[in-house]
């Protein structure tokens, strides 16, 4: 009898639901959008209503509908979520304000207690495994920043000041787990409206960006994970905490006591890519249909004829600007008569590129570490031409995980070794984790890629902040 388990992995864009077999074999697959976040003032960035508990249980919904074998199989759930979010909770457990998101200026300092409703405060994990189960149990390992968490020992501190000193109490905690443990079992009204077994385990992850680097397989330092969503960062694995780190964050991985070294990001990433489409509209939807071809695939075809470098188009992608630097805004340079909206496109994914690898090297510099190979994941990983970019760019080769979503196979793999089914982490992801497609570099268009960066990209801001800071006061 074939076994099966059910992987979520509820994103900032998108809720992602896969169906495994337990040698990692995707059986079904689901998925449902986000809605487009609440600004109601600057820097307040929101889910709308109870958003992301809805595209959790539509996705789950269409995983188990599109499902050809027998639901009674299915014998454990992965939780994987959105990280870096606060959810404020009232005494029922209910939401007492909207979620705010990751890119909330709000998240940059601890939890300010204003709202006499507010009972509990967590994590989407938290929140999402509390609809799912009925624990007051969330994953430590979707704690980072402003959190009273010892690292030492994944639990919260003991000392109530300690707790004091990020505007909490510990009775307004959850209880915490690790990765690749219990959280609870699936509310017995959710298992019969799915027609899945009673009893059936919802087990921890940690962030969603730590559980793509274990969907992903990644082993030690030598291997990058480059991970192509709405932020765009570089990650690898590490037995060791880096402290005081400048030019990366060290974070918790979805393995107990390991570490993520994940590089500066790019954010709203391939989100860029999303606003492109909509700028130019109904010509890209005709094109693409007529030519039997989806929107970005048709956009990738064209791009594959636009030259390396883009015929001398550069994009910095500073859509949504750092907050160290709230000046920054995107900004394309070079245009000339050559230039199509197909060059724009490629300039993107370009600049992607030259991004993340200026990011990686100064992780890499800080670390002394050496990088021998690149995985990459997310939307943005779909793209043969970004990942030849990126091959490109690195000198190195470039691995394409087959599947749907590496953060529902990572928890797919916290869940194989929650039920005993591969004794290690390891052991599960060697069994589980596939490669689709290996881009190897080309070493002109690397010459050329190398030149452009060194030349010209990392020389950019230097000159165009300059400007962009006289024009912020009149346009912010």
């Amino acid at each position: 009898m074939k076994k099966y388990i059910l992987a979520i992995d509820n994103g900032s864009q998108s809720t992602k639901v896969a169906l495994y077999d337990l040698e990692g074999n995707e059986a079904s697959y689901g998925s449902f959008p986000l809605r487009e976040p609440l600004t109601p003032a600057p820097g307040v960035v929101e889910h709308p209503d109870d958003d992301l508990w809805h595209s959790v249980t539509k996705a789950i919904e269409q995983c188990l509908k599109n499902f050809q074998g027998d639901l009674e199989h299915i014998i454990g759930i992965g939780l994987c979520t959105i990280r870096c979010c606060r959810v404020l909770l009232n005494e029922q457990f209910q939401l007492a304000s909207p979620v705010m998101s990751w890119m909330d200026a709000r998240l940059n300092a601890p939890y300010r207690h204003e709202d006499e409703h507010v009972h509990y405060v967590t994590t989407t994990s938290g929140y999402i495994n509390f609809r799912l189960t009925g624990e007051i149990k969330d994953s430590a390992a979707n704690y980072e920043v402003h959190w009273p968490l010892d690292y030492r020992t994944l639990n919260w501190f003991e000392d109530e000041a300690k707790i004091a000193a990020f505007g909490l109490k510990r009775s307004m905690l959850f209880e915490l787990v690790k990765p690749g443990e219990k959280l609870g079992n699936l509310r017995k009204e959710l298992a019969e409206k799915w027609g899945l077994p009673s009893a059936i385990p919802v087990v921890a992850t940690a962030n969603d960006k730590a559980v793509d680097v274990l969907g992903s397989g990644i082993h030690d330092e030598s291997t990058m994970m480059i991970s192509l969503g709405t932020f765009i960062s570089a990650m690898t694995l590490s037995d060791y905490y880096f402290d005081n780190a400048k030019s990366f964050f060290p974070t918790l991985a979805s393995i107990p006591f390991k570490y993520v070294y994940e590089t500066n990001g790019i954010r709203r990433g391939m989100w860029t890519v999303s606003w492109f489409k909509k700028l130019i509209g109904e010509n890209l939807l005709l094109q693409s249909n007529k030519n039997s071809m989806s929107e970005e695939g048709y956009l990738n075809k064209m791009a594959e004829g636009i030259p390396v470098g883009s015929d001398g188009l550069i994009t910095i992608l500073d859509w949504l600007p750092p907050p160290s630097a709230p000046y920054r805004k995107g900004i394309m340079l070079g245009f000339d008569q050559r230039h199509t909206a197909f060059h724009i496109y490629r300039s993107i994914l370009e600049a992607i590129a030259f991004n993340i690898k200026n990011n990686v090297d100064e992780m890499l510099d800080e670390t002394d570490g050496k990088m021998e190979r690149i995985i990459i994941n997310g939307g943005g990983a779909k793209s043969d031409v970004l990942a030849q970019i990126i091959a490109d760019l690195f000198n190195l080769p470039v691995m394409r995980r087959k599947g749907s979503s590496s953060a529902c196979l990572g928890a797919a793999i916290c869940t194989a070794k929650y039920l005993n089914i591969y004794e290690t982490f390891s052991a599960a992801s060697e069994a589980m984790i596939r490669t689709e497609k290996i881009f190897y570099p080309n070493s002109n268009n690397h010459v050329l890629y190398n030149r452009i960066n060194e030349q010209v990209i990392k020389k950019v801001r230097q000159h165009t902040d300059e400007i962009l800071k006289l024009s912020y006061p009149i346009f912010q």
